[in-house]
C-alpha cells in the first residue's frame, strides 16, 4: 500500500510570518504532526511519502505513485483542503480525511467526495479504518463514540518523514484536553475536560529520535495547555532536565498555558531550567465582565497584568491571544486590549474577532437564540465573525481593524519587544545550565544584516532600533538572539495589518450593502 499523507495550504495568517521566515530560507513555522502520528499509527509494511503543501507542491509522479491519500486539516485549512480532495478524487484516487475540521463538520468534507472519514483521535479510529481497508471496503466513517484513548500507547511520530529545513520549529505534544470551560473553545470538545498525558520516558523518547535525525533547534510543545495536569507536567520536567543536561541543551521549548501559571513559581523555574523560553497565554480581554460571560473563570481570580509582569521576570517570553467581539462587551474594547498590550509590554499579541466555532458551548448558545449568521467558521483574522453580536458589527470591525494597525505599529512593537526584554533580563534562573552555543552561519548572517538595514537604517525606528539593541546587549546579552528574531516579526506584521485591513473592510461593505438591501425590502412590504 502506497499512502500519500497530504497537508493542506494555510492561508496568510497570523503565524505565517512568511516575510521573517524567508530571513532564515524556512518554508513553515511546524510540520503537520499529526500526520506523523497517524503514520506511525498505521501498518509500518505500507510505504509512506509526506508532501506539506506549505513547502512544496505535489506533483503527478506523486499521485501516480499513491493507492490511497490520507488527509488532516484544521478549519482554517479547509479551502485548500477540499480543493486537494477534489483533484484527488479527479485522479481516481481512494482519499480518507480526519483532523479537526473534518470531526467538526464532517458532512462538508462528505461533499466533495472523500471516501473515508477517519473522525475524531486516531488511536481509536484507525485500527477500524485499517480493517476496512484490509476488508476491501471502499467507503466508510469511523468515530470514537465518545472514547478517548489512552496517549500512553501513542507511539513514537515518524519526524523521519519530514524535510526538517523547512520549517522554523518542531512540534510534539504531551497532553491533550484541557481542564477549563471556556465557551468559544474547541479544544474541550475535540479532546475533553480531562487532560490524558504522556509519560516521561515516553516522551524523551521522543526528544531522543530528533536528536538522532539531527534536529537542534526550537521545539513547540503543541499542547493546548501544556499546564492542564500540572502534577504530571512537573513529573516531566523533572526528567527531562538530566535529559537536557546530558545532551548539553540542544533544543529550546515553547509551549501553551494557561493564565494560573503563574500562580506555580515552582512550575515556572522547572520549565525556565529545561531551557523552556515562551509560553502563549489566552488572555482574550481584560475585560472580567466579558470573561465572566464566556466562562473563562481562570482569567479573572488575579490581576492579568500582574500575572503576565510574573512570568515574564521568571523567564518565559509571553505570547498572547485577545479577542473582541463578545457579548454584551461595551465600545471601545479594541482600545482597552491595546493599552493593556501596552502596558505589559507583550510583543506578539494574537487578536481575533470572535467566532463561533462548530459545536462549542457558544455555537451551540448562538443556534439556539437565532444569532449565527452562517455554519461555517474560520479562525483566521482576516474573517468577520459568522454571528450577530450584541453591539454593532460595524462597530467591533473598525475597532478591531484601528487596534490591529495600532499593536503593529513598527515604533509601538519595538518598544514592546525591548521593555519585554528588560524584563526577561531580570529574571533569575535558578541553577540554570549552560547552553551549548549555536554555530553562525552565512543564512543567519545574512537575516542579521537585513534587519539591521530594514529597521535600523531604513525607517524611522532607526535610532530607536539602535538605541535598543545596545541596551539590551548590556542589560540582557544572554537575550540578544531571540531579541533580534522577536523583532523580525514585525516583517510579517507590516504587510499582514494591511491585509487584515483590506480584507475586514471589504467584507463590511458587503455585509452593510446586504443589512441596507434587507432593510429596503422590509420597507417595501410595509408600504404595500
Amino acid at each position: 500500500m502506497n499512502v500519500l499523507l497530504l497537508y493542506p495550504l494555510f492561508p496568510k495568517s497570523f503565524w505565517s510570518f512568511e516575510k521573517t521566515l524567508a530571513l532564515l530560507n524556512r518554508k513553515a513555522m511546524l510540520p503537520p504532526l499529526g500526520l506523523v502520528t497517524v503514520a506511525a499509527l498505521l501498518p509500518q509494511h505500507w510505504n509512506f511519502k509526506l508532501i506539506d503543501c506549505n513547502i512544496c507542491d505535489i506533483s503527478e509522479s506523486d499521485w501516480n505513485w499513491a493507492d490511497l491519500v490520507i488527509m488532516s486539516a484544521m478549519i482554517v485549512q479547509k479551502d485548500d483542503l477540499l480543493y486537494r480532495i477534489g483533484e484527488a478524487k479527479r485522479r481516481d484516487k481512494r482519499v480518507a480525511v480526519g483532523g479537526p475540521y473534518a470531526t467538526a463538520l464532517p458532512h462538508e468534507v462528505m461533499e466533495v467526495g472523500a471516501d473515508y472519514l477517519i473522525l475524531d483521535e486516531g488511536e481509536i479510529t484507525l485500527p477500524a479504518f485499517v480493517e476496512a481497508i484490509e476488508r476491501g471496503d471502499t467507503c466508510g466513517t469511523f468515530r470514537a463514540n465518545g472514547v478517548k484513548p489512552d496517549v500512553t500507547e501513542t507511539p513514537i511520530p515518524r519526524f523521519d518523514l519530514l524535510e526538517f529545513d523547512a520549517y522554523a520549529e518542531m512540534s510534539v505534544q504531551f497532553s491533550r484536553g484541557c481542564p477549563f470551560q471556556c465557551e468559544f473553545c474547541d479544544i474541550i470538545v475535540l479532546y475533553g475536560r480531562k487532560p490524558r498525558t504522556k509519560t516521561p520516558q515516553q516522551l524523551l523518547r521522543e526528544l531522543d529520535y530528533l536528536y538522532e535525525l539531527g534536529w537542534r533547534r526550537s521545539i513547540f510543545m503543541v499542547d493546548d495547555n501544556f499546564i492542564g495536569n500540572k502534577r504530571n507536567v512537573k513529573l516531566f520536567l523533572k526528567e527531562l532536565l538530566p535529559w537536557m543536561v546530558e545532551h548539553q541543551y540542544p533544543f529550546s521549548f515553547a509551549t501553551e498555558a494557561s493564565v494560573d501559571l503563574a500562580q506555580d513559581q515552582e512550575l515556572m523555574d522547572m520549565m525556565v531550567q529545561c531551557n523552556f523560553g515562551a509560553v502563549f497565554l489566552g488572555i482574550e480581554t481584560p475585560d472580567e465582565e466579558s470573561l465572566t460571560l464566556t466562562q473563562k473563570h481562570q482569567n479573572t481570580r488575579d490581576s492579568l497584568s500582574e500575572a503576565v509582569v510574573t512570568i515574564a521576570r521568571s523567564g518565559l517570553r509571553v505570547m498572547a491571544g485577545f479577542i473582541i467581539g463578545f457579548d454584551g462587551e461595551k465600545a471601545g474594547a479594541g482600545g482597552r486590549i491595546v493599552q493593556f498590550v501596552e502596558k505589559t509590554a507583550i510583543p506578539t499579541a494574537l487578536f481575533s474577532m470572535l467566532q463561533a466555532l462548530p459545536d462549542t458551548a457558544l455555537w451551540h448558545r448562538l443556534e439556539r437564540e437565532g444569532r449565527l449568521r452562517n455554519k461555517s467558521a474560520n479562525i483566521n483574522q482576516t474573517t468577520l465573525m459568522n454571528f450577530t453580536p450584541t453591539r454593532p458589527l460595524d462597530d467591533i470591525a473598525r475597532e478591531y481593524i484601528t487596534a490591529f494597525y495600532e499593536l503593529y505599529d513598527p515604533e509601538r512593537f519595538l518598544d514592546r519587544v525591548y521593555r519585554h526584554f528588560r524584563m526577561l533580563g531580570e529574571a533569575t534562573y535558578p541553577n540554570k545550565g549552560k547552553r551549548a552555543r549555536k554555530p553562525m552561519n552565512g543564512v543567519l548572517v545574512r537575516a542579521i544584516l537585513t534587519i539591521f538595514w530594514r529597521q535600523g537604517l531604513l525607517r524611522k525606528t532607526r535610532w530607536q532600533f539602535w538605541r535598543n539593541l545596545w541596551n539590551i546587549y548590556r542589560h540582557n546579552p544572554g537575550g540578544l538572539s531571540s531579541y533580534l528574531s522577536v523583532c523580525a516579526q514585525i516583517e510579517h506584521f507590516l504587510e499582514y495589518r494591511t491585509i487584515v485591513k483590506s480584507q475586514i473592510e471589504g467584507q463590511l461593505d458587503q455585509f452593510l450593502a446586504e443589512e441596507l438591501h434587507l432593510k429596503n425590502i422590509q420597507r417595501e412590504e410595509v408600504a404595500a
